[in-house]
């Protein structure tokens, strides 16, 4: 659900586009009716959990540590990497119920059964979320707001940066990825401020579920237009 206001009164700016895009097709419809029921992380929406009491989120993997992915787009990435990484839980978050559909098609397809999925904005998810309890987040290539009048509703903002600090266990790492260098500019100046440590030494090691970057179709729309992909990664202090 879409709202001028948080429940609480106070002003809530979407920091995501639209909704829902061109018609679904058939496939893509059975995905959303049989599997999104199953996936779906329960107890975040307000009209289901109004008290908004907290929720565990590992016990939905058995007690594995949990990455978030903030607006997962298409899916690839988080498909990838839940199959990279069976020892980890991912719960992806995208409130672009096409990309939903698209995800949950990818999904079928790799046979992972780390996943779970909010179909809505990350901010009811951070509501409910303990702290310390995520084992780290990605941010990859978030609306990009362009105008100057819009900036305040990207996700790299004290309101949203405050809530996934406190989700995040010390230590753990957050990788944002854009290709707009004014986004660039405006992570690497919110984000540590948020207190998160920027890691400029490069990619982590091979064997933690943060290194690799699989390819999404929002890189490969901006190595096409001629944009240079920028890779930044952070540790929560």
């Amino acid at each position: 659900m879409t709202r001028d206001t948080h429940p609480s009164g106070a002003p809530w700016r979407n920091f995501y586009g639209r909704l829902k895009g061109h018609a679904l097709r058939p496939a893509q419809e059975r995905y959303l009716d049989e599997d999104l029921p199953q996936l779906r992380v329960e107890n975040v929406g307000w009209d289901e959990n109004p008290d908004r009491d907290p929720i565990d989120p590992a016990s939905l993997f058995g007690g594995k540590p949990v990455v978030l992915e903030i607006g997962f787009g298409g899916g690839e990435h988080l498909v990838e990497m839940a199959g990279r990484f069976p020892d980890h839980g991912f719960i992806g978050c995208e409130p672009y119920i096409n990309g939903v559909a698209m995800m949950l098609g990818k999904l079928r397809e790799s046979g992972a059964s780390n996943v779970r999925v909010h179909p809505g904005d990350v901010r009811d998810l951070f509501d409910v979320l303990p702290a310390g309890s995520l084992a780290g987040a990605y941010l990859l290539y978030p609306d990009p707001w362009p105008k100057k009048r819009h900036h305040r509703r990207r996700f790299v903002t004290p309101e949203h940066l405050r809530p996934l600090h406190a989700a995040i266990i010390p230590g753990a790492l957050l990788r944002v990825a854009t290709d707009i260098p004014d986004y660039v500019r405006q992570t690497m100046e919110e984000v540590p401020r948020a207190g998160f440590e920027w890691l400029a030494e490069g990619p982590r090691d091979w064997r933690e579920p943060w290194a690799g970057w699989p390819s999404t179709r929002y890189e490969r729309k901006a190595l096409r237009e001629g944009r240079v992909p920028h890779y930044m990664e952070f540790r929560r202090t």
